[in-house]
C-alpha cells in the first residue's frame, strides 16, 4: 500500500504556517529533499516502534537500517523505558489505559486536510498524553505551546474523546540526543479554545496562502525559504549598519546584530547551496561566477596493496597506534566497568566561553564585571 500523502498543512511544519499563513501553499513549489538527518530519525522512530512493540508483548520483525548504531539502540531503549513508565503512571488512574503507536490523528475538523502521526498515545480516564519521539539534535524542541504537539491532542480529543472523560492533555517532547524530556499539561476546555479561537481563523488564511509573509525561527525548514523575498528583506536589514567596525557600534546595535547573526548565516549558506544546485545539474549561468573543481586530498587506492608494497620495499613502521576515544572505550566497557576502571583518569576541562541567547538553559558563567564604556571609549 502506497504510503499517505502528506499533508498541505501538516503538523510538523504548523509553527511555520500558523506564523507565516501564505507559506504553506508557496512550500509546494518546491521540492520535498529527505536530508541524511530527517532519514536517520525515521530510522530512529522505526527501531523506537519495534522496541516498544516488543515490550507490550506484540509480535514485531526488527527494522535494519543504515543509521542503526550502538548510540540508536541506547536512546531508543530509553525511550521505551520512558514511555512504559508512563504507562505504568496511567494505570494510576485506571486499569485498561490505551496505548496506541504511530497512530494517525486527524484534525481536519479544524485545519482544512489536516492530519498527522503520533508517535505514541496514552489514553486513561480523564487523561491524554501525547509522547513525540525527537531523534535531531540541531535545534532544542519544548512542549510548551507547541503547534504540532497542540494539533496531535486535538486529532486524539476527536477520535477518543467521546470514549473517555478526558479533562486534562498532556504533552511530552523526547528528545534523548539533547538530554531533553520536555512535559506540558493543560485543561483539554483550554486546547479547545486555541483551536476555535486561534487557528481555525489562520488555519483558513494557509490554506487560501493568504496572509502576510513573517519570517522568523520557524524559517529554518522552510522549503521556500531561499526564494522568500520577505526573509531576504529582513535579513538585509543588517546592512543599515554599513558594516562599522564593533567598537563603533553601540549596545543597542550590537544586541540587534547579535539577535540575527544565526539565521543570516544560516540563510547566506542556503542561497549558496541553492545557487550551486542550480548551476551545476540544472545548468544554471550565473553572473561572475563559474563551476570549478574543488580541492581534494591523496588517497590509497588498495590499502592492502600498500601495505605489501611498503614492506618488500624494507619499510614496518608504517602503521599509527591510536587510544580509543572516550565515547567509545565507555561503549567498549559498559558504563560501571568504565566508571570502576577509567573514572580517576577521566577530566572534564571547562567548556571554551561562549556568548548563546538568554533563552539557552547553561547556566551563566559567573564573570568580573568590566566597565565596558571606559574601554570603548578608550579605543
Amino acid at each position: 500500500m502506497p504510503p499517505e500523502k502528506h499533508a498541505t498543512l501538516s503538523a510538523s511544519s504548523s509553527q511555520r504556517w500558523l506564523n507565516c499563513t501564505p507559506s504553506a501553499l508557496l512550500e509546494q513549489l518546491f521540492p520535498n529533499k529527505e536530508t541524511n538527518a530527517a532519514a536517520e530519525g525515521t530510522a530512529a522512530h522505526a527501531l523506537c516502534e519495534h522496541k516498544l512493540r516488543r515490550a507490550l508483548k506484540m509480535q514485531s520483525k526488527k527494522p535494519t537500517s543504515k543509521y542503526q548504531s550502538d548510540e540508536m539502540d541506547a536512546y531508543t531503549d530509553a525511550y521505551v523505558q520512558f514511555v512504559m513508565e508512563m504507562l505504568a503512571e496511567a494505570r494510576q488512574l485506571c486499569d485498561d489505559p490505551v496505548l496506541l503507536m504511530e497512530q494517525r490523528l486527524d484534525f481536519s475538523e479544524y485545519v482544512p486536510g489536516g492530519f498527522g502521526t503520533g508517535d505514541c498515545v496514552i489514553i486513561a480516564d480523564k487523561l491524554l498524553h501525547i509522547i513525540d519521539f525527537k531523534y535531531g539534535q540541531g535545534v532544542l524542541v519544548e512542549a510548551e505551546q507547541n503547534p504540532q504537539m497542540m494539533l496531535y491532542a486535538l486529532g486524539a480529543l476527536h477520535a477518543f474523546g467521546s470514549l473517555y472523560d478526558i479533562e486534562t492533555v498532556s504533552m511530552t517532547i523526547y528528545q534523548p540526543r539533547r538530554e531533553n524530556i520536555s512535559t506540558w499539561s493543560l485543561p483539554a476546555a483550554d486546547l479547545l479554545d486555541w483551536a476555535r479561537n486561534e487557528l481555525v481563523p489562520k488555519a483558513k488564511l494557509a490554506a487560501e496562502g493568504k496572509g502576510d509573509f513573517c519570517p522568523g525561527p520557524w524559517c529554518i525548514f522552510c522549503r521556500a525559504a531561499v526564494k522568500c523575498r520577505a526573509r531576504a528583506e529582513n535579513k538585509l536589514e543588517l546592512l543599515k549598519y554599513e558594516f562599522t567596525p564593533p567598537t563603533l557600534l553601540s549596545d543597542e546595535e550590537i544586541e540587534d546584530i547579535l539577535g540575527k547573526l544565526d539565521d543570516l548565516t544560516h540563510w547566506a549558506n542556503e542561497v549558496m547551496a541553492y545557487a550551486q544546485d542550480a548551476a551545476l545539474n540544472h545548468g544554471k549561468q550565473w553572473r561572475g561566477y563559474k563551476i570549478v573543481e574543488g580541492r581534494s586530498n591523496r588517497k590509497y587506492t588498495d590499502e592492502e596493496a600498500v601495505v605489501t608494497a611498503a614492506k618488500a620495499a624494507g619499510y614496518t613502521d608504517i602503521f599509527r597506534r591510536t587510544l580509543l576515544p572516550i565515547t567509545e572505550m565507555e561503549k567498549l566497557m559498559g558504563k560501571q566497568i568504565f566508571r570502576a576502571v577509567l573514572g580517576d583518569l577521566i577530566e572534564k576541562p571547562t567548556g571554551k566561553p561562549t556568548l548563546v541567547p538568554a533563552a539557552d538553559k547553561r547556566p551563566a558563567m559567573e564573570l568580573a564585571t568590566v566597565d565596558f564604556t571606559q574601554i570603548k571609549d578608550n579605543e
